[in-house]
């Protein structure tokens, strides 16, 4: 939960991809995970390109801030208590801090940054050969789909070794949104 550099490679998965991936994962106990999407009612944080998020685990959560760089995502975490999180979900309000400073200091207006969505995933996760690798089945506005990433140190040697194992696995690479882009893009589609 620190802040860092995210530097990740994912592609979505058909159902049948991820229950053969899954059987790597058995020594690994899956972790519920909520995403709670914010931005303003005219979304000037996309508008920035920040992506801001609360999540929630079962007993705390935290607050990430992401910016895109040239390679990667600047990622600012800000741990919440769990209680304070709920608290933040129903009537959000920017709590302060760094993310807060970083915000401020643009022209978004921090008093209509409200929760627009949630994603639910359940994450099985593990350090490999390539990097931290989560396999994850994502649930949102009525949707389920099914993505592998990996979060790696070297974005060249990352790519590389990220095709290799979907080769190895027989995995089609299928491009992925962003989880928060494809939450926002279908919730527009049931509206």
């Amino acid at each position: 939960m620190k802040n860092h550099l995210e530097i990740e490679y994912k592609t979505l998965l058909t159902k049948s991809e991820y229950l053969r991936l899954l059987s790597d994962f058995s020594d690994v106990s899956p972790v519920l995970q909520t995403n709670h999407y914010i931005d303003t009612p005219d979304l000037d944080m996309k508008n920035h390109r920040f992506s801001l998020r609360i999540r929630t685990f079962k007993e705390i959560a935290e607050l990430t801030l992401k910016i895109p760089q040239e390679i990667g995502n600047q990622e600012y975490n800000q741990v919440l208590d769990i209680q304070t999180a709920h608290q933040l979900i129903e009537n959000f309000q920017l709590p302060a801090g760094h993310i807060a400073d970083i915000i401020s200091a643009t022209d978004v207006p921090i008093d209509k940054l409200a929760v627009w969505g949630s994603l639910t995933t359940k994450r099985h996760e593990k350090e490999t050969s390539i990097g931290l690798m989560a396999l994850d089945e994502n649930e949102y506005a009525g949707q389920v789909d099914y993505e592998l990433e990996v979060e790696v140190t070297d974005a060249h040697q990352g790519k590389i070794l990220f095709e290799d194992f979907l080769k190895k696995n027989s995995i089609q690479f299928k491009y992925a949104r962003s989880k928060v882009a494809r939450t926002a893009s279908h919730r527009k589609s049931v509206q």
